[in-house]
């Protein structure tokens, strides 16, 4: 039930005809209906619903759902960029992960030249991660070998990093991200930071926030 304006925050709102409210301050006019379904949407994103199943409840279109689930993920990651960057470090322990999906761990020579690396840190009790740019490939073969051998015995990882919530968060992005069937390169970002999203917060915490930013910043989209 929406009992503010969802551009002001103002709780004097005007009932009109066709189930439209009327702010008292701001003067903006809005549909309930799409309000509600924004939240209704909200809810199951954060309730790791897909966006097909989404759409199917709703009996909206698949491609607007996925549209707004791509919107969540780039306000998910603008948030927590902009929440690390304000809080003090503490960066307890750090690690360096190479995320292989399941075809490729099927391999039976998996080269750290295919995975994505990331970084990880334990920081204020929160898991924060820092995508690093693909690993540069030699001209000669016998030099990537070597540079990747390297690699394998020289990981960046603190001496707590083990024993802290950085190892059961690999496991959870794993998990999370084989539901896909596939991502690619340019999206991998935004997926990362969904699952460090929701492996922070508690899934109330995750709606309360996922409002706030939506409705703050695009309460002018409509189903």
């Amino acid at each position: 039930m929406i009992k503010k304006c969802p551009y002001c925050n103002n709780k004097q709102l005007y009932h009109l005809k066709n189930n439209y409210k009327k702010c008292s301050s701001c003067k903006k006019k809005f549909s309930v209906k799409k309000f509600e379904t924004d939240i209704t949407v909200i809810e199951f994103f954060c309730n790791q619903i897909s966006a097909n199943k989404c759409a199917k409840l709703l009996n909206v279109n698949y491609r607007t759902i996925k549209n707004r689930y791509n919107l969540f993920r780039k306000l998910i990651s603008n948030y927590l960029e902009e929440t690390y960057q304000s809080l003090p470090k503490d960066n307890s322990s750090y690690e360096e992960f190479y995320y292989f999906n399941d075809k490729q761990k099927k391999e039976k020579k998996k080269s750290l030249y295919e995975a994505i690396n990331i970084i990880g840190f334990y920081s204020n009790k929160r898991i924060y991660t820092l995508l690093m740019p693909k690993l540069p490939l030699y001209n000669n073969e016998d030099d990537n070998k070597t540079f990747e051998n390297y690699l394998k015995w020289h990981r960046i990882f603190s001496k707590d990093s083990y024993s802290t919530p950085l190892n059961i968060f690999w496991k959870y992005l794993e998990k999370n991200l084989r539901k896909y069937k596939g991502i690619d390169d340019e999206n991998f970002f935004y997926y990362l930071k969904e699952c460090e999203f929701k492996f922070n917060y508690l899934q109330n915490e995750q709606i309360k926030i996922l409002k706030n930013l939506y409705f703050k910043e695009y309460t002018k989209f409509t189903l």
